[in-house]
């Protein structure tokens, strides 16, 4: 039965491709056995039920075999045979790579080297927080074994000794150009995975008693457990066996190949279905007390971060927070003294960090992940995978620009607002001070998505009083009279220098309105466009790169408006080098008397 049912995955995978035009028959009648056995004899999965907790977590890392995937749940009789037509077809959920368009999918994959990290995430949440005994299966390909971030989560699962975490590797020999690194070579892989904690079985990928043993020897194993399996691309088609140059194309005569595969079948699986359990974790949310800061003092907007956070650990119990080794420096460390046991040290590895929080949402806790603002960048796929996922995060960047000083641009982020801006249904957050950051903290759990936190190193005067309100999507307007000539838009550490400039130019005779645009995505349209139409004259300032940040996210507001102003940006334009952090504002030309002079500039005109 379980050969018969792998040439049906086979046959089904073939014509969902064929039906496409398009997609990797070859790279699913490779694994095609290896699911087979696993639907029909390891997987616990209630397909009626997707979100029972108690469901064991299957990942296809290797996405481009989505037509296999696709064939299970045709096998499992969750997906018709005729839906397999409308595959990578528009308005299908059948896309090209799997994503939770479909119920039974946690998360998006296709980029490679990322779902064995999700799968790890997931497994930690088991572990370590759920205490359930579901476990995780992840299909991952030969070809992303030279990802660095599948080491990353090697290292991670190892370390962390998640024994319910298999990784099922379909060695096929044959990558999308041509060979692989280390070919069928099972046992070059086994010893760089063993290396790691893991314990490997290496197989014959097509011989179904053999994978089925290597599944009850993971199953059964202390250690998260590698399955190597042999296999050969494009498996019982003599026209794309092994063949090179046929990746990523539909079988040339798919007709005579399902013949070749004995034709088209109709066997259903029962899938084991654990019995249903109930979130055990409870959903405690206590009134919160975010902290409160006196005006007029001089606090970090990153220590008031961390000190909102671990309050907010006392009120919400599905709060957890991430670290990469920098907990003392973005002051998540508040966190994980009050809260141990819902504190994740991932050490330098932001690509794992960022897959073990998208594998803690799937299994429905709620994570901060926090690290340098230069430091996203390392994990900036995982993170657009994430927003592709629907996944909720919350993550923050500290040390932001160069107003971090002396440390130089290795260390600064400039780019952040950017990428973050990019990102699919993303809020981006900037605060100026202490109070604003802890009210924002705590508004980013109650929006969905990717949302992003940036925190300033230095300490800075609290602005607002306890009775401020923040809602995102909003601003604050610090200075404003009917008599403004002008409107200085600043967020985070520039709001401050638009203030000192603002002061200035009172004492010149120019009134200069001032915007703190904490909320960078979603803008405050309605003051932006009210501002351009009082003054008729905007400039925005910025500790970043010119490129896609606060400046283009005001004019991006003021896109399609009626009284369209003269807008002058201020950003960081040369890179900078070591200095303190007002000289490294000055060279950058976004300090205060740099503001006054382009309004000077500006006004005269």
């Amino acid at each position: 039965m379980l050969t018969a049912l792998g040439r049906q995955l086979r046959v089904d995978a073939v014509r969902a491709a064929d039906f496409a035009g398009s997609g990797h028959p070859t790279s699913s009648l490779s694994a095609a056995d290896l699911m087979a056995v696993l639907l029909a004899g390891h997987l616990r999965y209630d397909f009626e039920a997707a979100q029972n907790p108690a469901n064991d977590h299957l990942i296809f890392s290797k996405g481009h075999a989505s037509p296999l995937l696709y064939a299970m749940y045709v096998a499992a009789g969750v997906v018709s045979s005729e839906e397999l037509r409308w595959y990578r077809s528009s308005g299908s959920r059948l896309q090209g790579h799997p994503t939770p368009a479909l119920p039974w999918v946690d998360v998006a994959t296709g980029s490679l080297g990322q779902g064995l990290g999700i799968g790890a995430g997931m497994a930690l949440a088991g572990k370590r927080l759920d205490r359930r005994d579901f476990r995780v299966w992840v299909l991952c390909g030969d070809s992303e074994l030279a990802e660095g971030s599948m080491w990353e989560a090697f290292e991670h699962a190892g370390y962390e000794r998640l024994h319910n975490l298999t990784a099922i590797v379909d060695v096929n020999r044959l990558g999308q150009r041509g060979p692989t690194r280390h070919g069928w070579d099972t046992a070059a892989y086994a010893r760089r995975i063993s290396a790691f904690g893991w314990h490997t079985v290496e197989i014959d990928g097509h011989d179904v008693e053999a994978i089925d043993a290597a599944y009850a020897e993971a199953a059964a194993s202390e250690s998260p457990t590698a399955i190597l399996a042999r296999t050969r691309k494009g498996k019982g088609v003599r026209a794309v066996e092994d063949v090179e140059g046929v990746h990523g194309k539909p079988l040339p005569d798919a007709e005579a190949a399902i013949a070749e595969l004995g034709g088209r079948s109709a066997i259903r699986v029962e899938v084991a279905a654990p019995e249903y359990e109930r979130p055990s974790r409870p959903d405690e949310l206590r009134e919160l007390a975010v902290p409160v800061y006196e005006q007029g003092r001089r606090v970090a907007t990153r220590t008031a971060f961390g000190q909102a956070l671990a309050s907010m650990g006392h009120a919400r119990s599905d709060l957890v927070v991430l670290d990469g080794e920098v907990s003392d420096s973005t002051r998540t460390a508040y966190f994980a003294t009050e809260h141990p046991d819902r504190f994740f040290e991932c050490y330098i590895a932001e690509q794992q960090m960022t897959a073990t929080a998208v594998g803690l949402s799937v299994r429905g806790w709620l994570p901060f992940a926090a690290t340098f603002a230069a430091f996203w960048s390392r994990a900036y796929d995982f993170v657009r995978m994430a927003a592709v996922s629907g996944a909720d995060l919350c993550l923050v960047g500290s040390h932001a620009g160069v107003s971090i000083g002396a440390d130089g641009p290795s260390q600064m982020g400039l780019e952040d607002i950017a990428a973050f801006r990019a990102l699919w249904r993303s809020t981006v957050l900037y605060p100026c001070d202490a109070n604003s950051t802890a009210h924002l903290t705590a508004a980013m759990t109650e929006h969905s998505g990717i949302r992003y936190l940036r925190t300033t190193r230095e300490d800075t005067p609290v602005l607002y009083g306890p009775e401020e309100t923040f809602p995102i999507g909003g601003s604050k307007v610090l200075r404003s009279s009917d008599a403004d000539e002008v409107t200085i838009v600043g967020a985070g550490i520039t709001v401050h220098e638009a203030l000192r400039a603002a002061d200035a130019l009172a004492d010149e005779g120019v009134r200069a309105r001032v915007v703190d645009l904490y909320s960078l995505k979603p803008v405050d349209v309605a003051t932006l466009r009210r501002a351009a139409a009082d003054t008729g004259r905007i400039v925005t300032v910025e500790d970043h790169w010119p490129q896609g940040g606060l400046g283009d996210a005001v004019l991006d507001a003021l896109t399609g408006s009626i009284a369209m102003p003269t807008v002058v940006k201020l950003g960081v334009l040369a890179l900078p080098g070591s200095a303190t952090p007002a000289e490294q504002l000055r060279h950058a030309g976004i300090d205060a008397d740099s503001v006054v002079e382009a309004v000077r500039e500006l006004v005269a005109e």
